[in-house]
């Protein structure tokens, strides 16, 4: 039920300011506005403020909104109103009240950020987990509990490290420029800081896709190798194994920390049923051999270990917030590098360079509203600011059905004095319309592999 709740409440928030943007920069110019609505098809909910023109609409079909402007192009249009329609308006206002949808979404993202920045959020400090040997930490020689101080490319100036998903960010984009990372890391406390070079620019950018965090080995903060509660029946539980025992090896391989635990468990089912193992635990400060029988499950049509318990201590947790000016000029900054990041993407994908499963339909979104929202409102607010910064970009792009393309036709009429023809606009609206069923049906098949896979 909150991931329902969630869901429309971020479609209803992301289209009503969208829309209203449109609407506002229109009554500006000095357009009659015939109708704002939000969704489409039938309307559900109408009203009118006394002496206004505009009709304000809740319709059944929530995925969308629209602003209905007086234009001779739709219907005849009243002498006495003519100077009111959308049509005969300047062009450099035929292109404000376009523009001003995508960029109330990118206004509202840089709110939404700032917001966050201002509340503050709790976040897993920027110590790294024991890196799977394959990726581009352990290349680096980075073994896991390293707490990251900085970071910066190899010929610019570091900047200090605040919290493992700063780092995360940082990371995601440089490996999609392609660029080497500098990290400036303390091994232990107490130790001194020791430089480490991450080779991002090893990554093919068609790698870059929704595990490329795990590629470079930033899956997860450390946190010690302990055991929790046990499911009953579990193999965890008809071992020698006890609550709050701290795994130090299996077989004789050293255990880094939880999640590299989790991965060597999961890893001992591959090749049928796991073999009975070894385990060296601490307990209440004495090394203990414990004989374990792992049991197998499968997992997405693999076969994996399972112990049944808790892994994992609570990681390091620290507290990012701002003050006022800061929080909202990082607002701004996180606005345009998200803005950047997603052109970026896009482009890579048009060229064949990145994956199309990048691209997400309404299933995932809803599923990460839900998740986010659970997780608390600075979150939610996030992710609210990441669907806005995303929908705003997706509206700029010159597909003739959405605000970028109409756009395009008004450079055209700057370039050339006058406007695309009919002929021509028909043929690129049904292109675009094309392209953007192609986009939809696309991002439908990833919703459901995720999903099913």
């Amino acid at each position: 039920m909150l991931t329902v709740v969630a869901f429309v409440v971020a479609l209803a928030v992301l289209i009503a300011v969208h829309e209203y943007g449109h609407y506002r920069v229109a009554v500006a110019c000095g357009v009659k506005v015939l109708r704002f609505s939000l969704g489409f098809g039938r309307p559900l909910l109408r009203w009118k403020k006394k002496g206004a023109d505009t009709e304000f609409v809740i319709s059944a079909i929530p995925l969308g909104g629209y602003v209905r402007m007086l234009d001779e192009r739709e219907a005849p249009v009243a002498a006495h109103e003519r100077h009111l329609a959308f049509n005969v308006q300047p062009l450099r206002a035929r292109a404000a009240i376009v523009a001003a949808g995508p960029l109330a979404n990118l206004l509202l993202a840089v709110l939404l950020y700032a917001c966050v920045n201002w509340v503050g959020v709790r976040e897993p400090a920027a110590i790294v987990g024991t890196p799977p040997a394959a990726s581009l930490l352990a290349q680096a020689s980075l073994q896991g509990g390293e707490e990251i101080v900085s970071m910066g490319f190899p010929d610019a100036e570091p900047e200090a490290v605040r919290s493992l998903d700063d780092l995360r960010w940082f990371v995601a984009q440089a490996a999609l420029g392609g660029k080497d990372v500098v990290l400036s890391a303390r091994p232990g406390a107490g130790a001194a800081v020791r430089s480490y070079r991450l080779p991002l620019s090893s990554i093919d950018a068609r790698e870059a896709d929704a595990k490329l965090v795990d590629k470079i080995g930033l899956t997860h903060p450390w946190t010690d190798a302990v055991l929790g509660d046990f499911e009953a029946g579990s193999a965890a539980a008809q071992s020698a194994l006890r609550k709050g025992d701290k795994v130090l090896s299996i077989d004789g391989q050293r255990v880094g920390d939880g999640g590299e635990l989790r991965r060597m468990i999961r890893a001992s089912g591959e090749q049928g049923v796991p073999a009975l193992q070894d385990w060296l635990v601490s307990r209440n400060g004495a090394q203990l051999h414990v004989p374990v029988q792992l049991a197998q499950s499968e997992d997405k049509g693999s076969k994996i270990g399972r112990l049944g318990a808790f892994i994992g201590a609570p990681p390091a947790m620290v507290d990012v917030r701002y003050g006022p000016w800061e929080g909202l000029a990082r607002g701004a900054q996180k606005t345009w590098e998200v803005s950047a990041l997603t052109v970026k993407m896009m482009a890579k994908m048009v060229i064949g360079q990145a994956s199309l499963q990048n691209i997400s339909g309404p299933l995932t979104i809803a599923e990460y509203a839900g998740k986010s929202a659970e997780v608390g409102l600075t979150q939610y607010l996030a992710f609210l600011a990441l669907i806005s910064v995303s929908l705003g970009v997706l509206n700029l792009l010159p597909l003739p059905v959405l605000d970028g393309g109409h756009l395009m036709y008004y450079l055209w009429e700057a370039v050339t004095g006058k406007p695309p023809t009919l002929q021509w606009m028909e043929r690129l609206q049904k292109g675009g319309i094309a392209v953007l069923l192609l986009m939809m049906c696309i991002a439908f098949f990833n919703d459901l592999s995720r999903l099913l896979g």
